[in-house]
C-alpha cells in the first residue's frame, strides 16, 4: 500500500527561482514586488555567480537615465541598430519585447529598491558604423555599493571578484581609478583618490575579509542582495536542481538537493532558471562549442548548466541557428609556481591601444586589435590559419609597456624578470627571434610587422580598419595622432603574450519565447517553465552587440517571466496588500 501519511510536497510557494545570479535575483525580487510568494535556491555558499566577477555593465536602451547623463537614447534608434547587427538570425520578437520592457525595468528597480544605476555619458556600442548605435546612454552601470550595509553574514555571501582584479590582496578598483591607484603622484586628484581608497581599505581589513567598497559586478549583486532582503525574500544555498517534476506536461515543481536533503518544492506560477548556462557542463561544451573554445571558462566552477540539462530531460530545446554558441573573452594566464592558474581576461586596457598587434599561429594578423572582445575571439576562431590547439599572441614593443598595460603586467613596471621568468611574458631583440620563441614562422612574422609599420606610419590600417570605429577611437590613446589605436612598433626589445579563448557567458541555451517561456522542439511553451540570464538562448543570436548585452536582456527577461507568471491565473497574490513591508537593513555605526 502506498504510504498515504507522508506529504508531497515538503514546500510550496508561487515561484520557485533557481539560480542566484543578475537574473534569477531579479526575478525572485520583481516576484517579490508583485506580491508573489518566492523562494530562492542557490547551489553555492555564495550569490553572484558570473555577474559577481562581471563588469556589471547592463546595455538596456531608452531609459530615463539616459535623459538624466545628458545623453538621450530612443529604443527606436537600438531597434535599427539590432536589426543591422543581428540581421536576419532571428529572435525578433525577444528583441522587441526586450526594448518595450526594459525602461519600465530600469524605472521599477530605481524606485521601488536599492539597485542603484546611472547611464554611461561615453561608452560606446561594440559594433560601429551601423545605424542607430550609440555613443554613450545605452550602457548602464551600478554606482559603488557600501558593503558594511549588508552586515557580516551577508557581505561573506558575496562572491567576490576574480583574485586577479584585487589589489593589495582584496580592494576593488573600478577602471577610471586604475591610473590614479597607479600614479598616485601624478596629480593632486590622483593623490587624493588614490588616499582615499587605500585608507578605507586598510580600515575594512581591520574588520572584513576583503575591501568593503564594491564596484562594477559586485555592486550590482550587492545591491540586488540588500534588496532581497528589504522584501524578505527566503534565499536556500548550497541547495542545487536535481530534476523538474511534471504532470501532464506540466512543470509544477522540482526536486532540489541541499543540506537538509531532497526537498520536492511545488511551484503553483512556475520554475524559473537561471543556473548561469552551459558554463562547466562538458557534454555540452563538446557538443556546442567549437574545439579552440573549450577550454577555458571564466564563469564559476558551480556552474556546469544543471538548468539546461534538467529542462533538455524534460523535453525543452536548444536554439538553434546561431552567430556564435559563446561569447568570448581573450585571456591570458600566469600560472604561478605553486602551480596556481590565474586568468586575466584582455577586456579594453591594452588590446586597443596604438603600438600592439595580435598575431594567429601562422605569424599573421588575423583581426582588428581594438574591436571588443568577442569579436576579436571570433576572428581567432575564424582565421583558417589558427591552429586550435595554439594561442594567438600579443605582440608590442618596450615603450607599449613603459605606457601601457599588458594583461597582468602593469604599466611602468621595471620588474619584468617574474613575468618572463614564468612564461608569461616572451622577450626577444627581433622580430625573427621572437617568432622562434612563439612558435611561428619567423619570416612571417618580421613581413607581418613590416606590413603593419609601413601603413602606420600614415595611422592607418587598410587591412582591417583599425581606428576606425567610434568604439575603437575611444579605447585608444586620445594622445597618439591621427589614429589613437595605431602607431607603428619601434626598435626591439619585442615582447610576446599568449592569449586563449575562454567563454565569458554561453549565447547557446534553451530556445524560448518573448516571455522566458521555455519551447519545446516543435516551439511549443512547456507551461509552468521560465528560464532567464544564460539558460535562455541569447537575443542576439549569438552576436555581441554592446557593453551588458548579457546583463540587460538577463535582467529584462527576468521582469517579463515575473509579469507572466504573475498574470497565469489572474492578478498577482491579493497577499501583496497584506504583506508586511521589510524595514530597511540597519547601517553600520
Amino acid at each position: 500500500m502506498p504510504d498515504t501519511t507522508k506529504p508531497r510536497w515538503d514546500d510550496e510557494v508561487d515561484l520557485l527561482v533557481v539560480g542566484a545570479g543578475a537574473g534569477g535575483m531579479t526575478a525572485a525580487l520583481v516576484g517579490a514586488l508583485e506580491g508573489l510568494e518566492v523562494l530562492l535556491c542557490e547551489k553555492s555558499d555564495q550569490v553572484g555567480g558570473i555577474t559577481a566577477t562581471s563588469g556589471g555593465t547592463i546595455w538596456i536602451p531608452g531609459t530615463h537615465l539616459s535623459v538624466e547623463a545628458g545623453v538621450p537614447d530612443s529604443t527606436e534608434a537600438a531597434a535599427r541598430f539590432l536589426a543591422a547587427v543581428v540581421g536576419e538570425r532571428g529572435g525578433d520578437a525577444q528583441r522587441a519585447a526586450f526594448l518595450e520592457a526594459g525602461p519600465r525595468v530600469v524605472a521599477t528597480l530605481k524606485s521601488r529598491t536599492a539597485v542603484d544605476l546611472v547611464a554611461a555619458q561615453a561608452h560606446p556600442d561594440y559594433i560601429g558604423n551601423q545605424p542607430g548605435e550609440a555613443y554613450g546612454g545605452r550602457a548602464l552601470a551600478p554606482t559603488p555599493f557600501d558593503g558594511r550595509r549588508l552586515g557580516k553574514a551577508d557581505f561573506a555571501r558575496v562572491r567576490p571578484p576574480r583574485r586577479e582584479f584585487l589589489a593589495l590582496g582584496g580592494m576593488m578598483a573600478a577602471r577610471n581609478e586604475i591610473d590614479a591607484l597607479l600614479h598616485p603622484f601624478a596629480s593632486l586628484a590622483n593623490f587624493r583618490l588614490a588616499a582615499g581608497t587605500v585608507l578605507r581599505y586598510a580600515r575594512d581589513r581591520l574588520r572584513y575579509p576583503r575591501g568593503t567598497r564594491l564596484v562594477m559586478g559586485n555592486a550590482l549583486v550587492a545591491q540586488l542582495l540588500y534588496s532581497l532582503r528589504q522584501q524578505r525574500v527566503p534565499l536556500r544555498f548550497e541547495t542545487r536542481l536535481v530534476e523538474l517534476v511534471k504532470e501532464e506536461g506540466d512543470v509544477v515543481g522540482a526536486l532540489v538537493a541541499g543540506p537538509e536533503g531532497h526537498r520536492r518544492i511545488r511551484a503553483r506560477r512556475g520554475v524559473v532558471l537561471a543556473t548561469g548556462g552551459i558554463a562547466h557542463n562538458r557534454r555540452l561544451r563538446e557538443q556546442l562549442y567549437p574545439e579552440a573554445a573549450r577550454r577555458y571558462c571564466l564563469a564559476p566552477e558551480t556552474n556546469s548548466g544543471d538548468g539546461v540539462e534538467t529542462a533538455l530531460a524534460s523535453g525543452a530545446a536548444l536554439a538553434e541557428g546561431l552567430d556564435s554558441p559563446g561569447l568570448w573573452m581573450p585571456c591570458s594566464i600566469l600560472r604561478r609556481r605553486d602551480g596556481v592558474e590565474l586568468m586575466w581576461p584582455h577586456i579594453i586596457l591594452d588590446r586597443a591601444k596604438p603600438g600592439l598587434i595580435a598575431v594567429n599561429s601562422a605569424g599573421r594578423r588575423f583581426v582588428n586589435e581594438s574591436d571588443s572582445y568577442h569579436d576579436f575571439v571570433m576572428g581567432m576562431l575564424r582565421s583558417p590559419e589558427q591552429a586550435p590547439d595554439k594561442p594567438a599572441h600579443l605582440i608590442c614593443d618596450r615603450t607599449f609597456l613603459e605606457k601601457y598595460l599588458l594583461g597582468m603586467v602593469f604599466h611602468g613596471t621595471r620588474r619584468l624578470k617574474p613575468y618572463l621568468e614564468a612564461g608569461y611574458l616572451i622577450e626577444a631583440n627581433t622580430p625573427q627571434a621572437l617568432a622562434g620563441r612563439i612558435g611561428v614562422d619567423p619570416t612571417t612574422l618580421a613581413q607581418t610587422l613590416a606590413d603593419y609599420n609601413r601603413d602606420a606610419e600614415r595611422g592607418e590600417d587598410p587591412a582591417f580598419g583599425r581606428g576606425t570605429s567610434a568604439m575603437n577611437r575611444f579605447n585608444g590613446d586620445p594622445e597618439q595622432a591621427p589614429n589613437p589605436c595605431v602607431r607603428p612598433l619601434g626598435p626591439g626589445p619585442y615582447y610576446a603574450m599568449a592569449v586563449w579563448p575562454a567563454d565569458l557567458a554561453s549565447s547557446a541555451g534553451l530556445k524560448g519565447d518573448e516571455d522566458g517561456r521555455v519551447l519545446d522542439a516543435n516551439d511549443r511553451p512547456i507551461p509552468g517553465l521560465y528560464a532567464c540570464g544564460n539558460d535562455l538562448s541569447s537575443m542576439f543570436r549569438g552576436t555581441y552587440p554592446g557593453p551588458g548585452t548579457t546583463l540587460g536582456p538577463a535582467m529584462v527577461m527576468a521582469w517579463r517571466v515575473v509579469q507572466h507568471a504573475a498574470a497565469k491565473t489572474g492578478q498577482a497574490d491579493s497577499r501583496a496588500s497584506h504583506r508586511t513591508t521589510a524595514s530597511p537593513l540597519p547601517r553600520p555605526s
